[in-house]
């Protein structure tokens, strides 16, 4: 059962910052969620006093705009169609220290929100990835969906070297450093795949906490396509990989095409037919213009990681809290290396 409270009963009260040191953003993308988004802005509100609640509409017909503002949120409007859209347009347009994002269906446990937000500033981390773990042994996960999501998973890890365990979560928290330096390209759903991506590829420090996960609210309807979307978030990953991993993409690539050729080579061997000498030449060409053009690329992607290195680090990183002896988070400067104890449920890096 959800309790509905009004924005008064949460601003009214002028109830004192939960981290008074920092500015903290939430960014809530919704379309057509009138039935769920009240609930999750007065959820923040609740959770962490003194956060600055910002909900993109993008293109909905029902009354969202109008429950959001009356739960005492923030609303702006994206009308372009499309999650990536909304993140793009929230992280050029919002200033503040630390960036909340969740989903406006009410299926995350706001309630984990202080513990993800202390958690990047007791590290201090740049990304606090938000796993889900169902409530009920039946809530939330669409049988297509938690399939999909675990292939990309094991993709992802495959290509990247590096293994996450719901890198499809709606539900971060992110350092101002790695907003203002993320440059999001992505137009819906795979805003998530591009994020962890991101992460990955700049190895900034990342950790894990696991949320709640429930189903969506009465009235409530997924706007995820579980083949469409699906294949537009695997060709996402194989875009990135050939993007970030240039010098193992092509080589990729080389080894498919001599299995072409070599499977024909191989069979003239065995059976009474001669192999095309002209298909040799021609693998050789190819195979050099590919050396050649992995070698660019590699270099050329090198290059690029080290300016977008070079931007990140041109923002201060995370205010570091610490507890005192009676539980109090007070400020502390500490260099981001300097941090040994990692107070999350697991580090990513």
């Amino acid at each position: 059962m959800r309790v509905v409270r009004s924005a008064e009963d949460f601003n009214g009260g002028q109830r004192e910052p939960l981290f008074p040191q920092v500015s903290v953003a939430a960014i809530v993308p919704c379309r057509n969620e009138e039935a769920a988004v009240g609930d999750v802005v007065r959820g923040l509100l609740e959770a962490v006093p003194g956060i600055e609640v910002y909900v993109y509409d993008n293109a909905s017909s029902d009354d969202t705009v109008a429950v959001a503002r009356a739960a005492g949120a923030n609303v702006r409007c994206e009308p372009r169609p499309g999650k990536g859209n909304v993140v793009r347009r929230a992280f050029a347009d919002i200033d503040a220290d630390v960036y909340l994002m969740i989903d406006g269906d009410d299926t995350y446990d706001v309630s984990a929100a202080p513990k993800m937000i202390r958690t990047l500033l007791e590290g201090p981390y740049d990304h606090v990835l938000g796993t889900r773990l169902p409530e009920t042994a039946e809530s939330a996960y669409r049988p297509g969906h938690r399939l999909g999501n675990q292939v990309i998973n094991h993709v992802v890890a495959w290509l990247f070297g590096e293994h996450m365990t719901d890198m499809l979560s709606g539900y971060r928290v992110m350092s101002r450093r790695f907003v203002k330096s993320f440059p999001a390209s992505s137009y819906g759903f795979e805003i998530e795949t591009e994020l962890t991506v991101r992460c990955l590829t700049l190895r900034v420090p990342c950790a894990v906490v696991q949320v709640g996960f429930r189903d969506r609210p009465e009235g409530s309807e997924s706007k995820l396509n579980t083949f469409r979307d699906g294949f537009r978030i695997m060709s996402t990953v194989l875009r990135l990989f050939r993007y970030e991993r240039p010098g193992r993409f092509y080589p990729a690539i080389v080894q498919l095409g001599l299995l072409m050729i070599g499977a024909p080579w191989v069979a003239s061997l065995l059976l009474p037919f001669e192999f095309p000498g002209f298909l040799g030449v021609a693998a050789l060409v190819a195979l050099c213009l590919v050396v050649t053009v992995s070698m660019i690329n590699d270099a050329h992607t090198r290059a690029r990681h080290d300016s977008a290195h070079l931007i990140y680090m041109q923002h201060p990183a995370p205010l570091h809290l610490e507890a005192n002896p009676i539980g109090k988070l007070v400020a502390r400067a500490l260099p981001i290396d300097a941090l040994d104890e990692e107070p999350a449920d697991s580090v990513i890096s």
